[in-house]
């Protein structure tokens, strides 16, 4: 039929329409969104609605008859998709009503009022004349309502299976951590119970262990204790051998120290000036020159044992033989002084018995001759002498005399030295720091520094005020502040020498021309530095002190040059090192000037002083190590200056010290001081074979002074 198939036309093109492409989507129910959110709104009519029911209605009236003969039967027909009530013969107002759309239509659409008018006014003609569009909108309610409900009801079905499903799967969890908890409650039992064991195993070894350890304990305490007594026993032993080594040792120093004065009191009895000298066919000389030479190998022994600690058996041997060659020396000087007394006497009574005849003879002549004749007794016999023991008379004299002006000084600033009042203490130590402080620190780094340094210094002296350590100080402060600094100046000087020129060779020159430029103008503290330097180092005189009966050993050392410190004289290298350091300093001061003085004065102390000096320590004799090193040091300083003031004189010179004065020095030279000789032979034979003297090392040339 035609109708049939407009109707299926028609739910063709409902489903294409926007109700009829309804979705389902399985995330509704998470977001929170309805699912028949779509279907819940009213119907609503369209705004042709009133035209199409006034045309079915009038078509409906001109096909009244045509109705009325058709019997309830002929009606639609049912179609496989619609429900058996569709097809019963009803009008359309009744299937709308007794439908199940028609029941849930009044609760779906009470807000539309337009539906409710709609079928109020048109109910009679609906009842009375089914009209297709009628028929088709029940369709069309029926078919919505069916799958509101399929939906309605597959969305139940859908939340009763996931409710079931997430029961079971709530169960199931529950279920699984019940199971986990006693799982995790039984491995904690059993940790626990295995910890309790490993525990209790632990505490067993432990105390297995620990019973094992004092075990150990006590028997190592017993062999530590065996080895303590041991070692006790040992220290006892060795303390008894050592205080028996030292008590041998101090007693064989005893003996060397015995042994050392004897040999000086009998070599003082070899002296060429003796009284005997007037004896014909004697000479002493070399007497005095072999007791020296045992006096310093006696000395040098005792040096070498105090340094090494106590002597030996060796050693005291050695001394003792030494001291016995002294007694057979003496010995054959007083057999010889007894013999050539004997020839005196037999000389003299043959004078005698010559003299008596020759007074007879002038007895019998008398009367022929009144006035008799006298004749010389002889000429004075030449003194054939050695080399000298002791200093020249004169240089003796200027040595004390610079000893008595430095004594006088001391003496002058004794009310400075001795107050105990704070604030002359303080202008004391504020003196000595201004004069101590400028000389530490000379240096060759430039000339302009040394010119700061030397105005300083010649400012404080001048009775100018300076500054040191952030004070004002000057020397009219006190009235003995000039002396003070007088003498501190040039003891600081000296000891530069001492200690700075000693360990860098290359400081004597800047601390020599400093020092010579305040010779120059303060000529007080040149005396006091030579009166420092002399005794300090006697050999700068040359002196060597002699031994006075009476005097200890200890004194006679200091005497000597050596510093002695708790009865221990220091070692033999760091005494030459002193030494050396000091004579370095006086050969620089000898022959530099300070540049920007008067060029009209003369040098206050200048080569001449110099040449004096090397002339008399050749014309003594020789100390073992000493005389080498002092010779070395001050030709390798002084040489160059000495040659170009004395030329050919002083290669004459050189020739003397290689030719006849070394063989002198190697003779009393033992194999231990070796070293110093071999420097010396060394220095001569080169300067010799090269005819030249190089400039020192550390020697300020001309362009030092412009920097």
């Amino acid at each position: 039929m035609p109708s049939e198939r407009y109707r299926w036309e028609t739910l063709e093109a409902l489903k294409g329409s926007s109700k009829g492409q309804l979705s389902y989507c399985r995330d509704w129910l998470l977001r929170g969104e309805d699912i028949l959110e779509g279907c819940r709104s009213p119907p609503k009519l369209s705004s042709y609605s009133g035209w199409v029911l006034d045309r079915v209605i009038s078509q409906s009236l001109q096909e009244t008859p045509l109705s009325r003969s058709s019997t309830p039967n002929e009606s639609i027909p049912p179609t496989d998709d619609q429900p058996l009530s569709l097809a019963k013969t009803t009008s359309p107002a009744s299937q709308l009503r007794s439908s199940p759309l028609s029941s849930a239509a009044p609760s779906e659409t009470k807000g539309n009022e337009n539906l409710s008018l709609l079928e109020t006014d048109h109910e009679v003609h609906l009842m009375v004349l089914p009209s297709k569009v009628t028929e088709v909108e029940g369709c069309i309610w029926m078919y919505e309502e069916v799958h509101r409900l399929k939906g309605k009801e597959g969305l139940r079905q859908r939340q009763e299976q996931q409710e079931q499903v997430v029961r079971a799967v709530s169960d199931m969890a529950s279920e699984q951590l019940k199971r986990f908890d006693e799982l995790k409650e039984l491995k904690q039992h059993q940790e626990y119970q295995d910890l309790q064991e490993v525990m209790e195993k632990s505490s067993r070894e432990a105390q297995g262990q620990q019973e094992k350890l004092k075990e150990e304990h006590r028997h190592r305490a017993k062999i530590l204790n065996l080895k303590l007594r041991e070692a006790e026993q040992q220290r006892q032993r060795q303390e008894e051998l050592e205080r028996l080594r030292k008590e041998e040792g101090q007693e064989r120093l005893r003996r060397l120290y015995s042994i050392q004065e004897e040999v000086l009191q009998l070599n003082q009895q070899i002296d060429p000036n003796y009284r005997h000298k007037d004896l014909p066919r004697i000479d002493l000389s070399g007497f005095s020159n072999r007791g020296n030479q045992i006096c310093g190998l006696v000395s040098g022994l005792i040096r070498t044992t105090s340094e090494r600690g106590f002597p030996t058996q060796v050693d005291v041997a050695n001394t003792e033989r030494a001291l016995q060659e002294m007694r057979g020396l003496i010995s054959s000087m007083q057999q010889e002084i007894a013999t050539a007394l004997e020839e005196k006497r037999k000389r003299d009574e043959e004078e005698e018995r010559e003299r008596q005849k020759e007074l007879q003879k002038q007895e019998q002549l008398k009367a022929q001759t009144p006035v008799p004749a006298q004749h010389p007794r002889g000429k004075e016999q030449k003194e054939v002498l050695g080399l000298q023991v002791k200093a020249e008379e004169s240089t003796m004299q200027w040595y004390q005399q610079l000893q008595d002006a430095s004594d006088q000084c001391v003496a002058s600033f004794s009310g400075l030295t001795d107050c105990k009042d704070n604030q002359v203490k303080n202008i004391r130590m504020d003196l000595q720091k201004a004069a101590s402080i400028p000389v530490s620190q000379i240096s060759s780094i430039a000339g302009s520094q040394l010119r700061e340094i030397f105005d300083k210094i010649n400012n404080l002296l001048s009775g100018k005020s300076v500054q040191s350590g952030g004070r004002t100080v000057s020397v009219t402060q006190h009235p003995q502040g000039l002396d003070f600094v007088y003498y501190k100046l040039a003891e600081k000087f000296v000891k530069q020498g001492e200690e700075e020129v000693a360990s860098h060779h290359e400081a004597a020159f800047p601390i020599a021309v400093v020092a010579s430029g305040i010779w120059e103008l303060h000529p007080r503290v040149g005396d006091l530095i030579l009166a420092h330097l002399h005794k300090k180092c006697p050999y700068s005189v040359p002196f060597y002190p002699a031994f006075k009966e009476g005097t200890p050993i200890e004194e006679y050392q200091r005497i000597l040059g050596y510093q002695v410190k708790d009865s221990k004289v220091e070692q033999q290298d760091n005494f030459l090192k002193r030494m050396s350091g000091m004579i370095r300093l006086y050969a620089a001061i000898i022959q530099l000037r300070w540049p920007y003085g008067n060029k009209q004065v003369i040098h206050p102390h200048g080569l001449g002083h110099g040449w004096r000096w090397l002339a008399q320590m050749l014309n003594m004799e020789p100390l073992s190590d000493v005389t080498a090193t002092l010779l070395f040091d001050f030709l390798e300083v002084c040489g160059n200056a000495l040659m170009k003031h004395y030329q050919v004189q002083f290669w004459k010179m050189l020739l003397l010290i290689r030719e006849d004065y070394f063989h002198r020095i190697e003779a009393i030279t033992i194999s231990g001081q070796m070293g110093s000789l071999m420097r010396l032979k060394q220095f001569l034979e080169k300067c010799l074979q090269r005819k030249e003297i190089p400039l020192p090392k550390g020697y300020l040339p001309s362009s030092f002074w412009r920097s």
